[in-house]
Order: structure tokens, then sequence, then C-alpha cells
């Protein structure tokens, strides 16, 4: 495990579990653990200010959404990544998304479309800064505020899920080659959405994961 960095939570939660696992989430989702890495309970509950238990407990949720693995030595690691695995999630994350792109559509004003331009100013900055950390924290920001627009349940979960299992591979890539070559899709999707055009939101989001997820080439999984 490298030395994470846990951001503190926006809301208060009923648990200190609650909390742990949405800190834990939180730091894969930005690319605080890397492919491979092992995780301790017991450096994790140091970090984070609290007994093993609550971090057992949120390591085993986020086992079961596939974001980490159980290693043959019983530790924690968040997965390594296949092509096969890496197509697969790359064909789900575009249905997935686009669906709730377009579900989003309707609910989308011009503040809400303000805040989406503001945000893709944050990308657009990041990327001409070659800013990592704030690219990767830009970018979640831009596609969660998106579809959350739309009122998913089920969808976003789903999405959340496959974020989290891409997420330390391509930070990884990102450390090692930079984001300055990154594809940006957000204007051509910022587009479509104001002039309310379903098939170019589609088009764009699906453009946009392609793209980003096509960056991964096959030897970088290998060394994953």
């Amino acid at each position: 495990m490298k030395d994470a960095e846990f951001t503190e939570p926006q809301e208060a939660f009923r648990t200190t579990q609650e909390r742990v696992y949405y800190q834990v989430r939180d730091a894969i989702l930005r690319g605080q653990f890397l492919p491979g890495n092992a995780i301790t309970i017991r450096g994790l509950a140091a970090e984070l200010d609290c007994s093993p238990m609550p971090v057992r407990e949120a390591l085993r949720r986020l086992t079961s959404e596939r974001a980490l693995e159980l290693s043959d030595t019983r530790r924690v690691r968040v997965p390594s990544m296949t092509p096969e695995k890496l197509a697969e999630i790359c064909a789900a994350r575009v249905a997935l998304e686009c669906q709730a792109a377009e579900q989003a559509l309707p609910n989308v004003g011009e503040a809400e479309l303000a805040q989406l331009r503001a945000l893709d100013d944050r990308v657009t900055g990041a990327l001409a800064n070659r800013d990592i950390q704030d690219y990767v924290a830009a970018n979640l920001e831009f596609h969660f505020t998106l579809y959350k627009l739309g009122r998913p349940h089920i969808i976003l979960s789903l999405i959340e899920s496959l974020w989290l299992q891409t997420a330390p591979l391509q930070h990884l890539v990102f450390q090692r080659f930079g984001v300055q070559e990154l594809p940006d899709r957000h204007q051509d999707l910022i587009e479509a959405i104001a002039s309310h055009d379903v098939q170019r939101v589609r088009t764009a989001i699906r453009q946009d994961i392609e793209e980003g997820l096509g960056s991964i080439s096959d030897e970088e999984l290998l060394q994953s």
C-alpha cells in the first residue's frame, strides 16, 4: 500500500464502518491505491483512526464489489487487470453510462449546464498543467455530477463498481505517461447536452470511455 491521502467525509455517516467504507472507496477512485499493492487492516485502521473491525467490514464490502481481492497471503489488494476483463468493463460502462446520461438529459437546465462547464474547465486546466490528481478528481466529479441528475439508483451503483475496478490501473498509467495526451470528449458531450441531442450524447459518452480505456495497452496490463 502506498501512503494514501484520504479525503474527509463530506457528510455525517451513521457508523464508523460506513465512514471508512466511503473513505477507502473514494481513495480507490482517486488512484490512491495501485494494482497489486497489498492493503493491511491494521495499517488502514491506523491511518483512518479507528479499530480494525470497521476496516475489515469495509474491505469485505469492497471485495464483494470487485474493487479489491483477497490474495494468497490473506491480504487484501487491488486486483490486476487482463485485456479480456478490461474489454468487458469497457462495454459495460458504455452501455450503463450512455443510459445514465440519456436519463439525466431532461433534468439539465442552465444552472446544471454551467456546473458541467465549470467542471470541464477544471479537467481542461488539469490536462494543460499535467496535474494528475486534479484531473482524476475533476473527471470523476464531471461524470457523476451528470449521471446523478437522472436520479438513478441501480445504474449508478453499477457504474461506480466498474469505475472502482479500472481507476487504480488508469492512475498507474497516468503516473507512467502523464495526462497531457489524454483525449477529452467533454466539450462534445456538453454541446450535445445543450442541444438535447440524445444520439450525440450517447456517441460522446461512448467515445470518451473507449478512447480513455483504449489508451491502456496490453503491455501496461501485464506490468500492473
